[in-house]
């Protein structure tokens, strides 16, 4: 499955860092922001109702209780400052006259409050109840605060009741509504800022913890590579310095070990190449005594005869073992070497089988005019070991069949038999490995098949095994026609 794509961990921490910052700066300007708004904003509400009040009562004692038009604009005029746009005062339904207001909200400069629905009948209901209240409203997209106060009548002795008059004042909030525009500016340029130093802060911070993360990529790189001797270079005693000193001692170790394993190594394939060539003096001798037993177990007693002929075939078996080891120890040693002629392919495996008396018996697709630069002996090693195998063990028909393209050769051997368990398919070509519950017991070295991939790869090529469709196993060996390179 594709993995998903993912920020890298600079990108994360930008990412990080400015939402930090961002969520930070909102909270912060939007909190001071709304507090500063409301405080404004009830200030001006409070010294104006305290300012109305104020006026209002220095007007005591009223010349009239029943005041008409003339005196509710003097009312009105009173409770006017240069704070104050305009007022107006009412008694019952009479009403002061009305200044024209700044900014002609109607034409003709008369326009009523009450007129452009800014007295709303809820707000003149509280005023008539006796106690002062408030409302902000937008007018032609300024706002402006009205406040309505009721004049109450205080005698001596006697409970206080409402007059009956009413005075309401509006006062435009365009100034504080300015400074509040202001101060949402500056908060808005104060998180600007904090959102460009966080910025500075994450790379800062970024540059800190990628560079050694950066480091310890690279040195598992090349650890991964075989750079056994990589190490790191540790400064400081934060967390990022102990993940440094445990990969250099883990690389220490790893390399320790592997030293280790690669000196047992080596140890025992001398120990295989050296015992190999001991034994090849004795066996040349025992191999001379084996064949004049062979020659003479027809005419010696039954159990004599069986006994020298056991004799003959367990050196053969010893003969062919020791001469694997042998071989495989070359590989191992890297001094295996190729040995390339330009051969006609069909010629060479036609040669293979007539070799081993095996050209009735294998049933052969070989198209004609087929060269490659091959190592004749390694590829008749492959071919005899795979059409071996499948005669041995397989069932019949066994084929070859030859196939090619400019570049590759395919040689397939494959059997009818039962073909390879799955879980043989992976060990087939381990060294010493036998598929015993997939195939009948082998009598050979359990080197074949490694050997005969071995060869092909010193070709430059390769050699697979899988079971047919229709049954069988199937060895496919493929060799490029030009392992060194040469011209076509």
């Amino acid at each position: 499955m594709t993995p998903r794509p993912s920020l890298g961990l600079r990108a994360r921490l930008l990412f990080a860092f400015a939402l930090l910052c961002v969520v930070t700066a909102a909270a912060v300007a939007g909190g001071i922001y709304v507090q500063a708004r409301n405080d404004i904003l009830q200030r001006t509400q409070d010294a104006t109702v305290q300012a109305v009040t104020s006026r209002l009562e220095a007007l005591y004692p009223l010349r009239s209780a029943a005041p008409g038009s003339a005196e509710l604009g003097e009312i009105a005029d009173a409770v006017t400052d240069q704070n104050s746009s305009f007022a107006v005062a009412f008694y019952r339904e009479t009403h002061s006259p009305v200044p024209s207001p700044p900014g002609d909200l109607r034409p003709g400069g008369r326009a009523l409050l009450w007129d452009l629905g800014v007295i709303s009948p809820e707000l003149r209901r509280v005023v008539a109840s006796g106690r002062t209240a408030w409302q902000r409203v937008v007018l032609q997209d300024s706002p402006w605060l009205i406040v309505g106060t009721p004049l109450l009548i205080a005698e001596r002795g006697r409970t206080t009741r409402v007059s009956g008059i009413e005075v309401y004042t509006a006062r435009n909030l365009l100034p504080e509504q300015r400074s509040i525009d202001e101060l949402a500016t500056r908060a808005w340029r104060t998180g600007g800022a904090a959102l460009a130093f966080a910025v500075v802060l994450a790379l800062l911070a970024a540059r800190g913890v990628l560079r050694p993360v950066r480091e310890l990529g690279r040195a598992a790189r090349l650890l991964g590579e075989g750079e056994l001797r990589t190490r790191i270079a540790v400064s400081g005693s934060d967390e990022l310095a102990d993940v440094a000193r445990t990969f250099n001692n883990t690389a220490a170790e790893l390399e320790r070990h592997v030293k280790q394993l690669r000196e047992m190594e080596a140890d025992a394939r001398r120990f295989v190449a050296d015992v190999s060539h001991e034994l090849r003096t004795p066996l040349a001798a025992l191999t001379a005594v084996a064949d004049v037993l062979d020659e003479e177990a027809a005419r010696l007693p039954e159990p004599a005869g069986k006994a020298a002929r056991l004799v003959s075939q367990e050196t053969l078996n010893l003969t062919g073992l020791v001469n694997d080891l042998i071989e495989i120890s070359r590989f191992d040693s890297g001094v295996a070497a190729l040995t390339l002629n330009e051969i006609d392919v069909a010629e060479l495996v036609r040669a293979t089988l007539r070799a081993r008396g095996w050209s009735e018996s294998v049933h052969a697709e070989l198209p004609p005019a087929v060269t490659a630069r091959l190592d004749p002996r390694r590829v008749d090693v492959i071919l005899a070991n795979l059409v071996g195998n499948a005669l041995r063990h397989g069932e019949p028909p066994v084929s070859v069949r030859l196939s090619a393209d400019p570049h590759w050769i395919a040689l397939e051997v494959r059997d009818h038999g039962p073909g390879l368990d799955e879980a043989v398919l992976p060990h087939v070509f381990d060294r010493f490995y036998k598929a015993n519950a997939a195939r009948a017991r082998s009598e050979g070295s359990g080197l074949g098949l490694a050997i005969a991939r071995e060869n092909a790869r010193l070709h430059r090529g390769d050699l697979t095994v899988a079971n047919a469709a229709d049954g069988g196993a199937m060895f496919t060996l493929r060799l490029p026609r030009r392992p060194d390179g040469g011209p076509e």
